[in-house]
């Protein structure tokens, strides 16, 4: 739902939920986790609640691969210096 939310640029449950054929209370569901994660926004306009995509919540993600990967590569690194001797 995340991907599709960025994709779209945002939508309702409903609209969300009719392009990936699961009902609204499910994608409302996963928008309000989405939500509570930092990687979605609410707005209510009439009846309806529109939610937007927050890709800046993914930074603390991507930090973390960044330092992991950097991690594994020192280790791999390491590893191949001592099967070359």
């Amino acid at each position: 739902i995340f991907d599709l939310l960025v994709r779209e640029g945002g939508g309702t449950a409903t609209t969300l939920a009719s392009s990936i054929g699961i009902t609204r209370q499910a994608a409302a569901k996963h928008l309000a986790i989405l939500a509570d994660a930092g990687l979605a926004s609410s707005e209510r306009i009439g009846r309806e609640t529109r939610f937007l995509p927050v890709p800046t919540g993914l930074d603390p993600l991507r930090t973390w691969v960044d330092a992991t990967a950097s991690a594994w590569d020192q280790r791999l690194d390491t590893l191949s210096d001592r099967f070359e001797r």
